[in-house]
């Protein structure tokens, strides 16, 4: 069940992003983005001497993370993963500020909205592809987190995965959309036939692809639940234990992003890395 907890306060808000190209690929195809969506007023004209000491930004409606992880050649993927980043936010920014304006229990409109914007993300990718022939084939994978507090929505195409940390417990809230993982899910291959399988890495969903399936899921939150964002750079070089045992021991998001992007890299670093982390600490009780 939702924590009743209030919106947390913009200095309980601790998150990172950052990306490595690897230790083998010469470009880097991934992309991240971190922002937030406020309430805003805007000025369009005034008498007052000092109007910019109004408070033009008000609460925070939502914080948002997306991970990207193009493919399709070097030029082609960073450009896939580029403009499905670049697409998406806009479109979930409208599709956020539709479920505020109207009524906020409509979450079915909602939904249908953010299922939507990835649609529309997946037909620009596609059109684009087929506007050069350089861009031909290009794709990428999508992953978004949403945070209404105290709600995640976590929005999945591809294989670049979300993790939540709770309580010490280390739980992927994706499944990989691969043509091994499907073939896990039919019994066709066991667990470690599936990682070492060549379908491992081939996508079954994905912007741009042949087909696009968007999977949405609603997380509760709570006050120092961790929420990670990763592209396959990461898990396919670093053991899920490793990953739990660095968010447990955290200091800060940018330290923790920091050292496993390094484990990655210590690993074997063969593809780009792109890690994301974000946690609303728990506020410190006052002593009486």
């Amino acid at each position: 069940m939702a924590s009743a907890e209030s919106n947390p306060l913009h200095e309980d808000i601790d998150v990172y992003g950052m990306t490595h190209v690897g230790k083998v690929r010469k470009s880097n195809q991934d992309h991240f983005l971190l922002c937030s969506l406020h309430k805003q007023m805007e000025i369009h004209g005034t008498s007052l001497p000092n109007p910019e000491q109004l408070p033009l930004r008000g609460e925070r409606l939502a914080f948002m993370a997306f991970v990207a992880d193009g493919v399709g050649g070097h030029a082609a993927g960073e450009e896939a993963s580029r403009i499905a980043l670049e697409a998406v936010a806009r479109y979930v920014t409208q599709s956020m500020q539709c479920y505020y304006t109207n009524d906020s229990h409509r979450e079915h409109q909602f939904l249908e909205e953010l299922t939507d914007s990835v649609m529309e993300c997946h037909q620009q990718v596609t059109t684009e592809a087929e506007s050069s022939p350089t861009r031909h084939g290009m794709a990428t994978t999508l992953t978004l987190a949403i945070v209404v507090w105290p709600w995640a929505y976590v929005v999945q195409v591809g294989d670049s995965r979300c993790y939540q940390l709770r309580d010490g417990e280390l739980i992927q809230l994706t499944r990989d959309q691969t043509v091994a993982q499907e073939l896990y899910d039919k019994g066709v291959l066991s667990t470690a036939e599936a990682i070492d399988s060549k379908w491992a890495h081939v996508l079954a969903s994905a912007i741009g692809g042949p087909e696009a399936t968007p999977v949405i899921n609603r997380i509760a939150m709570q006050r120092d639940d961790v929420l990670m964002l990763c592209s396959d750079g990461l898990t396919g070089y670093v053991l899920e234990e490793q990953i739990r045992r660095r968010l447990v021991e955290m200091e800060s998001s940018q330290q923790v992003a920091e050292a496993l992007i390094a484990d990655a890299l210590e690993g074997g670093g063969g593809d780009n890395i792109t890690v994301v982390v974000g946690r609303s600490k728990a506020p410190v009780a006052s002593a009486v």
